[in-house]
């Protein structure tokens, strides 16, 4: 996932007092190393993650995004009209 916003994560998390192992299990992993590896961006979290992420961080989707997707439409539209 381009763009993807980690230390957004990684913030929220410990704003709201939220252990890894909380994390882990809250995505069905095992143990918080596992964790630990998407959160460090060793692994690519999934896209069926990212409901799970919002709400236990009480986020919206957007916010693990380093840019919003109405920047990315704009600039991809304005890309395609270059084109033509």
């Amino acid at each position: 996932m381009g763009n993807f916003n980690l230390e957004f994560i990684k913030k929220r998390r410990q704003e709201l007092n939220l252990s890894l192992q909380e994390m882990a299990e809250s995505l069905g992993f095992k143990n918080a190393s596992t964790y630990m590896k998407y959160e460090d961006g060793t692994y690519l979290f999934k896209a069926n993650h990212l409901p799970i992420l919002a709400n236990k961080l009480n986020a919206n989707i957007e916010d693990f995004f380093a840019q919003n997707f109405a920047e990315i439409a704009k600039s991809e539209y304005s890309a395609t009209k270059e084109v033509v």
